[in-house]
């Protein structure tokens, strides 16, 4: 295992990179956590083995104001996670072992993943959005996030509530966000994973996912809830089913 950060416009991102015993060329996943997230929860180090027994090196990268990432939480937002994102596929394209790009995000991160899918389909051969936080945008366009009420019109400068403090930002970029435009611009294989018992993203969200891509397989985990707890074993299965 390799740690080192990745620039991006001078921000550092806090990496790592893991590659499979014995080999010299192989593929490579990108794997990004969600909102609040970090590389090491017990989900995405899930994810990260279930790659690595297939073959599959694994690059963890946090992104702004999370983890080991520079940059503050209550000033990141989407517009910031994909030009971060975008600066890592160009870190993986690079990396003289790559036989092919994949990206892997959950939460927040499942929806960058669907919306850098878009930005790059001649990049990445396949992308892996788990519990995709599609109804963000959604919820700042209708003055709904983080169980917070506001006008959607007349954004405030601070939103706070479960305890996060987040400048108005987020919700002004986000609302300027529709995840359909980069649905349709990836033809590639896509896996959605997602708890049947998820309380934060609605399966409302995930099953238009479904059929919206061209591509796309749903691998719906029974009583598993936003991060997979207690079923990290089934999501381990399904991203292991996908690159077998």
């Amino acid at each position: 295992m390799e740690e080192f950060y990745i620039d991006c416009d001078g921000i550092k991102l806090h990496a790592k990179i893991e590659r499979p015993e014995n080999s010299e060329k192989c593929p490579l996943c990108i794997l990004i956590h969600g909102f609040t997230g970090h590389m090491e929860e017990e989900h995405i180090i899930s994810v990260k083995d279930a790659m690595i027994d297939t073959g599959v090196a694994v690059l963890r990268v946090e992104m702004y104001g999370h983890g080991g990432s520079e940059g503050e939480f209550r000033k990141h937002t989407l517009y910031k996670w994909v030009t971060n994102a975008l600066a890592v596929v160009e870190y993986a394209k690079k990396l003289d072992f790559v036989t092919e790009l994949y990206l892997c995000g959950h939460s927040q991160g499942g929806l960058l993943t669907m919306l850098v899918g878009g930005m790059c389909p001649d990049e990445l051969k396949g992308i892996i959005p788990m519990s995709p936080a599609w109804m963000i945008p959604d919820g700042a366009r209708q003055g709904h996030i983080l169980d917070m009420d506001f006008d959607p019109k007349h954004i405030p400068e601070v939103l706070d509530s479960w305890g996060l403090v987040l400048d108005g930002d987020y919700v002004r970029t986000a609302q300027t966000i529709h995840v359909e435009d980069e649905i349709a611009r990836y033809e590639g294989p896509v896996l959605i994973v997602h708890g049947a018992a998820d309380p934060v993203v609605p399966f409302a969200y995930v099953d238009k996912a479904v059929k919206l891509y061209k591509d796309a397989k749903l691998v719906l985990i029974e009583d598993a809830d936003h991060c997979f707890g207690g079923k990290l074993n089934e999501l381990a299965d399904a991203v292991r089913s996908f690159f077998e």
